[in-house]
């Protein structure tokens, strides 16, 4: 009965990656998958090295008789194992595991995008900057609405930098292909970081911080495309038109001008249907 719930995709999904959703969509999630392939194999091996000890120890120790076995009060070469080997493993992970930090935590001088991600209750705002820090310019926004939702369409193959603030309360920034997420803060306390795409595609995106009453309907939708279909999105945009006009522009047609990962969540404020005419674009 209980293997009737399991499928071969799921099992795929659950044990293929050891609980991450793949390799990842960027060049810093590839690294950080690595890392973590790595540290649970790593743990694995010494998880099988462990119970291999304790059933060995069970089967050739148990009990045959009323007599005692010697006892041993220590065993040198046993508490030198048990001891070193730990600090080696722990000091390895921790040795690749600030090497890929850094790496992922690297800001570049010049990035090729800049994209100011705006949190508020309970949708996303993002503006592409023509300059880094708050005096740089918007060129083109999105603003998410309850009824559409928002399309952050980005080119791979670029340094892309993201500069997060909140308008009200934190939130967090999160794309699970990414394989990360970066919380978004009020006031002065800017989080920044960059990415570098290497795979299109659109994923889901969400907000992954407690935020309020409608939290889980902070939704948004990342578009990963070719630096041609960026660049032609981009002059849609810059030329008045909406984020739907753009999409239609870069060849995303038939509903496709739309979020395709995910979709509005109904609420007791609202009609039952959703009228996707009225994005909010600036």
């Amino acid at each position: 009965m209980l293997l009737s719930g399991c499928s071969v995709e799921g099992f795929g999904k659950a044990f293929g990656h050891f609980g991450w959703p793949g390799p990842g969509i960027s060049l810093q999630a590839h690294k950080m998958y690595d890392l973590w392939i790595a540290s649970v194999i790593a743990a694995l091996v010494v998880g099988i090295f462990v119970w291999g000890l304790i059933f060995w120890c069970v089967i050739r120790y148990r009990k045959r008789g009323d007599e005692l076995p010697v006892q041993t009060r220590f065993n040198m070469p046993m508490e030198v194992l048990y001891t070193v080997t730990p600090i080696l493993v722990v000091a390895v992970l921790f040795y690749y595991t600030a090497i890929v930090q850094t790496d992922v935590d690297k800001l570049s001088k010049n990035p090729d995008q800049i994209v100011q991600v705006t949190a508020f209750k309970w949708q996303w705002e993002f503006d592409y900057r023509d300059g880094m820090g708050t005096g740089a310019k918007t060129t083109v926004a999105t603003v998410g609405s309850a009824d559409v939702i928002p399309l952050l369409v980005l080119p791979v193959g670029q340094k892309i930098r993201f500069e997060e603030t909140s308008k009200d309360v934190i939130h967090s920034f999160w794309v699970p292909e990414l394989l990360f997420k970066r919380d978004v803060f009020p006031g002065s306390i800017r989080n920044v970081f960059e990415v570098t795409l290497d795979k299109t595609g659109r994923y889901v995106g969400r907000c992954a911080e407690l935020c309020g009453t409608y939290h889980a309907f902070m939704q948004f939708e990342l578009v990963a495309v070719t630096p041609e279909q960026f660049n032609t999105y981009m002059q849609a945009r810059k030329a008045g038109q909406t984020v739907q006009q753009g999409m239609a522009a870069m060849g995303f047609t038939g509903n496709q001008e739309y979020a395709v990962t995910t979709k509005p969540l109904n609420t007791r404020r609202q009609a039952s249907s959703w009228n996707q005419s009225n994005a909010v674009d600036k």
